[in-house]
């Protein structure tokens, strides 16, 4: 099991927005707090290494198919999902199965600062300063069961709100999942915010997964169940068309989309004439989640 993450950088070294905007003033914190810290983990080089989407591009261009399937179409209508009261079912497999509010799930959590590479399976990828906790850390407090080998979510299905499922693009509620020690891994983290606001509701509200070595649709938006299971669990995008998208999902180069390549990226925010960049395998997480699996043939298990 991977060891815990560990952010070298103190509070003093959190930026405003307008900040991250500055290339160098990143840099310079990140290098200043590591340099009192007298070690540095690789996530948080990485950081150093990317200038962050801005918030109008993170929250503008996405995909969240229960408001429609046009990136523009979640700005546009996530507005009318309501966050306040939420909570989060969490059974199966686990000692304290319960319906959990937001406060409790909050209560005590160390929510800090996480930048990360989102890449989706369309070929396109934006760097996003995410808000939030260890998925560990919630599965510790419920107390994981023995025998239990995944995780699976669901998102909120909300027809008279959620527009989108309306028509059936997917069978709804929208369904992920992950291997235990996926889920378990420090880099995988539950998000309630970005930039050191509240999470907007295009972007997941008022909670979502995040996990970045894999392509963005794993990263289910606006949670309201977590179950713990000894089998592998349906994923939408699996179940709908599973010659397309299997359960992992991991950033790939060498292994195409059957109607495009991944071998390059295009990222948001530098216009359509951007030149096109490598992907990097796991989303260049890869001495961090490699190990998770070794011996497995990733062209099979895509």
């Amino acid at each position: 099991m991977a060891h815990r993450w560990k952010n070298d950088l103190r509070p003093e070294d959190a930026t405003p927005e307008r900040v991250y905007l500055n290339r160098r003033a990143i840099i310079a914190g990140a290098a200043a707090g590591l340099a009192s810290a007298g070690l540095a983990t690789r996530p948080a080089e990485a950081a150093t290494e990317l200038e962050p989407n801005t918030w109008e591009e993170i929250t503008s261009y996405n995909n969240f198919y229960e408001f429609g399937t046009d990136k523009g179409d979640p700005k546009r209508h996530a507005g009318a999902m309501t966050t306040e009261p939420w909570s989060i079912v969490i059974d199966g497999m686990v000692r304290k199965p319960g319906t959990y509010g937001f406060a409790e799930i909050m209560d005590g959590q160390q929510v800090e600062e996480r930048i990360y590479r989102l890449r989706c399976v369309e070929a396109w990828s934006m760097v996003v300063p995410w808000n939030g906790f260890e998925l560990k850390d919630l599965l510790d407090r419920v107390g994981v069961e023995a025998g239990a080998r995944y995780v699976a979510f669901e998102t909120l299905y909300r027809p008279e709100e959620m527009r989108g499922t309306r028509w059936p693009v997917l069978e709804w509620p929208y369904r992920e999942g992950l291997r235990l020690d996926e889920a378990m891994h420090p880099l995988t983290i539950l998000a309630t915010g970005l930039y050191g606001k509240p999470m907007p509701n295009q972007n997941g509200a008022p909670i979502r997964l995040v996990v970045p070595w894999k392509y963005g649709f794993k990263s289910i938006k606006s949670i309201v169940r977590i179950t713990l299971t000894d089998t592998e669990p349906p994923t939408s995008w699996n179940m709908s068309q599973p010659n397309e998208y299997g359960f992992y999902s991991n950033v790939n180069p060498n292994v195409d989309h059957p109607r495009w390549s991944q071998a390059t990226e295009r990222r948001i925010g530098g216009g359509l004439l951007a030149r096109r960049q490598p992907t990097l395998m796991f989303n260049g997480y890869e001495s961090e989640v490699a190990g998770l699996y070794e011996g497995m043939d990733l062209a099979r298990f895509f």
